[in-house]
């Protein structure tokens, strides 16, 4: 999500996410830290399936329900990304604001940094009564076949 004014706290690094939450109260077990560094080293928007899969692949063992309490729990305190879709949600670390690009034939999720002028937030903000803070743009499409209209990971529009 992308502030408009005031900053918005997020965690930016795996050493954040981390300091993140110890400073909220939260034990950073062994299970959490799995998940936490599986998160920041893939980039990728993984469900909690992959993340189990991917974390007992690499001699990291993990149960089911362990995973979804822990990325429940990350998630409601904005230390993970999670994303809703319509295979179920996916989880990803939060590197800096953005918003996504959802291709609709690979299934991927892209992060891109769009910032909107500030005279349409004014405008939402004008026309709606609400204070804007932050915001995150969702943009829904298929990939073109030429390897140019590929989006780079947080790439500057």
């Amino acid at each position: 999500m992308l502030p408009t004014s005031s900053p918005l706290q997020i965690s930016t690094s795996l050493e954040h996410a981390l300091k993140r939450c110890q400073d909220l109260g939260m034990r950073v077990s062994r299970q959490r830290r799995f998940i936490l560094e599986l998160l920041w080293e893939t980039g990728e928007h993984l469900s909690a399936r992959e993340i189990y899969d991917r974390l007992n692949h690499l001699g990291k063992p993990i149960g089911h329900t362990s995973v979804y309490q822990n990325l429940e729990a990350l998630a409601a305190n904005g230390i993970v990304e999670c994303v809703e879709q319509s295979g179920g949600r996916l989880y990803g670390s939060v590197s800096e604001p953005h918003s996504h690009v959802h291709c609709l034939d690979t299934m991927e999720i892209l992060d891109i940094q769009i910032t909107l002028p500030q005279e349409v937030i004014d405008r939402v903000s004008r026309e709606t009564g609400v204070d804007i803070s932050h915001y995150r743009i969702e943009f829904y499409g298929q990939r073109h076949d030429s390897p140019q209209a590929k989006v780079s990971p947080l790439s500057r529009v």
